[in-house]
Parts: structure tokens; sequence; C-alpha cells
């Protein structure tokens, strides 16, 4: 699992700075482009797509595993109006603006997943590029990867009712890149940006959840996702004399080199995404 200081330098700046390129609801994920190339609604459109997923109903208790800045939250408090809604973060900055909505029916729990024990269970789990964070890339190399997703599985079989249903959305590694420049790279923003996380690839998630819950749908969305980044490298590089002026230089050049990594990444097939919908095994 990513450390708490790992994810405050992957979500540690201000939230001034992400609403300037991800737009106000502040979704870091990939968005779903079906009907429009606008977005804020194609982000909303994820959001549609992960709660039918998770069979989300007015009634529903939901926890939100890795919840980001409340943006997923916020739709289910104000937009399904659901009974309750939970969230968990390891970092402060966004729990701090969470917080700050001052949500109905929200709370928020900064704690590393694994030791989270809620006071009851929940009718339904949404987790949205939260499982990168889940293993670290020495357990990956070490053979690990398994046990930990099925620990993250088994776990979230735990926070459950019977007949629940979980929607899940992460980012998966396809193919290796072959050219040392683009390995290079790779490894850059792993370590600038994203340190101690690791996507998972698919066939691991086939096996890790088998014990505990059963795949319902697959759906990967590899082109959506480069549709995205391209939105927000464009929202970065529009905002670069404010960002540069606010923040420094050497932040927006690693933001920018990050996001066009990341456009040629899914270019190039050595990630994808991958949208889940899974029901508990009772």
């Amino acid at each position: 699992m990513s450390t708490a200081a790992e994810i405050e330098i992957s979500y540690g700046v201000s939230p001034d700075f992400y609403r300037l390129w991800l737009g106000d609801e502040l979704h870091y994920t990939c968005a779903v482009f079906d009907d429009t190339d606008d977005l804020r609604q194609a982000q909303l459109a994820k959001l549609a797509v992960i709660h039918e997923y998770a069979g989300i109903r007015p009634d529903s208790r939901v926890l939100d595993i890795g919840c980001g800045w409340g943006g997923n939250l916020a739709y289910l408090a104000s937009v399904r109006q659901v009974r309750e809604a939970q969230g968990i973060t390891l970092s402060r900055v966004q729990r701090t603006e969470i917080e700050r909505l001052n949500l109905p029916g929200v709370t928020v729990h900064c704690v590393d997943y694994r030791d989270f024990e809620p006071a009851g269970r929940f009718d339904a789990l949404t987790s949205i590029c939260m499982l990168e964070h889940a293993c670290r890339p020495e357990q990956v190399r070490a053979g690990e990867a398994l046990d930990v997703y099925r620990g993250f599985f088994r776990r979230a079989w735990n926070w459950t009712v019977p007949g629940a249903s979980f929607g899940l959305q992460h980012v998966v590694n396809d193919r290796v890149p072959r050219e040392l420049a683009e390995i290079r790279e790779m490894g850059w923003f792993a370590g600038r940006i994203f340190p101690g996380s690791a996507a998972p690839r698919t066939e691991d998630i086939v096996r890790a959840v088998g014990p505990y819950w059963e795949i319902v749908r697959l759906r990967t969305r590899r082109t959506d996702y480069l549709r995205t980044l391209s939105h927000w490298r464009e929202g970065l590089r529009r905002n670069e004399k404010l960002i540069r002026t606010t923040w420094g230089d050497e932040l927006f050049a690693d933001y920018e080199r990050y996001l066009t990594f990341c456009m040629r990444a899914f270019d190039q097939r050595y990630h994808s995404l991958a949208q889940w919908s899974l029901r508990r095994i009772d």
C-alpha cells in the first residue's frame, strides 16, 4: 500500500491547482465519452456507470474506497440522495476538502483501508482508481500482488451485506514498453507523481476476486482515458501562466511531462482502464 507520505506527493498540492485542469468537481479518474465530448458530462457519465455496476439505490448505504476530494461522495449525496455515504482516503488534504463541502449524510475517514473497521456493513461499494495504490512495486516484483489483491477483496466482502454489489474502476498494466526511453519515462512518472503505486494486471484481478466476488461485467475503456488525459493536458496548458506563477515552473513541467507520457502510454497500450461490476458471493 502507498504510504500516507507518498499519497501526499500524489494528491497533496492545493486542490486549487488540480481544479484548474480537472474541473470544479475534482474527478481525477477516467471519464466516459460514450455520448459527449464535454469533460464534465463525461465524468458524470462515469459515475452513472459505476453506480449502475454497484447497484446503488436511494436506500443504499455506500462506501467509496479511495474517495479522492469527494466528487463521487458529493454526487451520491446530492444527486443519488443515498441513505448514507462514507469514504476512505489516506490524504489529509482530501479529507479537509470533503469536510469543507459539508455534505449531508457523508462521513470521510482518513485511514489505510487495511485498518478500516466500519460500525456497520454496506449495501454497495465503489472504488474509482484507488486499487493502483494497494500494491507496492516491490510487492509486485516479489510475486506478492495476488495476495495483496485477495486481501483487498476479502476486506471488501467483510464490509458488505449479503447481496451487495461493487462498482470498481482502475488502470491496468497491458503491454510492456520495449524502448529504453519509454521504460525510463514510465519509471520517472511512477516515482515522481505516484510513488509506491503499481497498476494491476487484469488476470490478477480475475484470480483475486474469485473466493469473494462474482464477476458480472467487465468493460475496458483505454481510448476514453486517452481522451480524458487530452482534456486534462489542455486545461493544464491553458492555465500555464497561473500555475507557474502560483506553484512554480517545476510543478508545471512535471505535470505536463506526466500527462504527455500517460497519453502515449494509453495510445501504445502500455496501460488500459477496466470497469468491473462484482456481485458478493454469499
